[in-house]
């Protein structure tokens, strides 16, 4: 049983915290966008803490999205994962509650294969 099918919905390319990119992401986007790495920081990215974050644009969405993501071959690390990342899935309670914003999510699976598929992705992740 799929406990999440994607419905390119753009629900989470949206909202508050952003999308921390790596520097491996940083380089492939730029490569992508043919822009030094520095360029593409600079143009693309805010500063997090000690991170970088994709900025958002004014609509509150990911600043490429555009009714679908224009990155998407290259799109960074943590996009590839969702919703399977780490403050998600740390729970079985986190994964009910993103269940009420993201279409995709089955909130019909039964709890032991949530927390069955939950495990596996942490260990994929980690």
């Amino acid at each position: 049983m799929e406990i999440f099918q994607c419905q390119q919905c753009g629900d989470c390319c949206k909202g508050y915290g952003g999308t921390y990119v790596t520097q491996w992401d940083i380089q492939q986007i730029a490569d992508y966008k043919h822009i030094s790495p520095q360029s593409f920081i600079k143009k693309y990215c805010v500063v997090s803490g000690k991170k970088y974050v994709l900025s958002q644009a004014s609509t509150g969405y990911c600043i490429f999205w555009d009714k679908l993501c224009t990155i998407h071959p290259v799109k960074p690390k943590m996009c590839k994962a969702w919703p399977y990342i780490e403050s998600v899935l740390v729970d079985p309670v986190n994964w009910a509650i993103m269940g009420n914003s993201c279409p995709g999510i089955n909130r019909q699976a039964p709890i032991e294969i949530v927390q069955q598929t939950i495990k596996e992705k942490l260990a994929i992740n980690s």
